[in-house]
């Protein structure tokens, strides 16, 4: 049972309306800078990344048999990318390994992943860590950043390679692990098309990647409304684009479609209604030219149905995201159904 301070005449109703709605108002703001960085103009400002290396340069030879592993979470549309990489290619856990993370702020020293002991993938079989802080200290000593994924790292010199998820995804997307010609005749890049791509990469970034978080995590109305347009300017973009070809940088699958991918298969079931993204009203089913191609790379691009649990995926972000969802409450989850992914 409440105080029922609106039913008391010892204070107007509007002092006391004001004053919690400024007193949440605050504790939000504060615990929204501490979730994602922010500007002056309360704009989310996604962090720098710390380590660049690149299999193939330097230290890190191209070479498989396990030696890189790769670090990831499935509800993170930036770990995403990065498996739809190997399972795109067909790159096996023989070629590099793969450890799943679990998503759990609580549990987690810093950051928000943990490993998971006793289940099988989601253990640390490098260094036996508890989470990806400890992780990221064993591969850094004295690491003072923010603790992400996706990471990927060499095993045999106990270094990470990168954890900057364009990099990591071009990486897989072109080495050849040791794998012949024919093993490697997924080309996420090709030579004609890489000008096109790189172009591609940048605006879906720009206005929908990192646009739905900028929504999701914008503390000021202007903030918000830049970048929910934004978004629907990347949508309208993707239809116009797709209305003209399958994919979005001609007839074949490309790095470009790679990158988008993640963020379609979430908007409905996370970024629309959670973050608001293009207004909270927008969905892919709303854009059939879009839609279709996400339909098409569903149930004709291999791997991609085995890259993600959609629903998991979609409810960890009003499970983790307390900012955003302080009551807890969260819907039923999203499935590949509702979309209309299934043919």
């Amino acid at each position: 049972r409440g105080f029922n301070l609106l039913g008391s005449s010892l204070l107007p109703q509007g002092a006391i309306v004001g004053a919690a709605k400024e007193t949440v108002k605050f504790a939000w703001g504060r615990m929204m800078a501490e979730l994602a960085p922010q500007d002056k103009a309360g704009e989310y400002k996604r962090p720098e990344y710390t380590f660049g290396g690149v299999i193939g340069r330097g230290e890190f030879p191209d070479e498989g048999g396990g030696r890189y592993r790769l670090y990831v979470g499935n509800p993170c549309p930036w770990c995403h990318r990065a498996r739809l990489a190997l399972a795109v290619r067909g790159v096996t856990a023989d070629d590099v390994g793969v450890t799943y993370l679990i998503d759990d702020p609580v549990r987690a020293s810093r950051g928000g992943w943990v490993f998971e002991d006793g289940k099988p993938g989601y253990s640390d079989p490098v260094f036996g860590c508890r989470d990806l802080r400890e992780l990221y200290d064993r591969l850094s000593p004295g690491f003072e950043g923010r603790c992400t994924a996706p990471l990927l790292i060499d095993t045999v010199l106990k270094k990470a390679v990168s954890n900057e998820s364009a990099d990591i995804v071009r990486m897989l997307g072109t080495a050849s692990f040791g794998r012949d010609d024919s093993q490697t005749d997924v080309d996420l890049r090709p030579p004609e098309l890489a000008e096109k791509i790189d172009a591609t990469n940048a605006w879906v970034y720009e206005l929908l990647n990192n646009g739905v978080y900028r929504c999701g995590f914008s503390t000021t109305q202007g903030a918000y409304d830049r970048a929910s347009a934004g978004v629907r300017r990347g949508l309208e973009r993707c239809e116009q684009v797709l209305a003209e070809d399958g994919y979005l940088c001609g007839p074949r699958f490309t790095e470009a479609d790679l990158r988008l991918l993640p963020t379609a298969l979430r908007f409905d079931g996370c970024y629309a209604p959670l973050f608001r993204a293009g207004g909270a009203h927008l969905r892919i089913r709303d854009f059939p030219h879009l839609h279709g191609w996400l339909v098409r790379c569903w149930n004709e691009v291999p791997g991609v149905q085995d890259s993600i649990d959609i629903e998991d995926a979609s409810s960890s972000y009003y499970r983790q995201l307390f900012p955003l969802n302080p009551g807890g409450l969260i819907p039923s989850p999203i499935t590949a159904v509702d979309m209309g992914l299934e043919v």
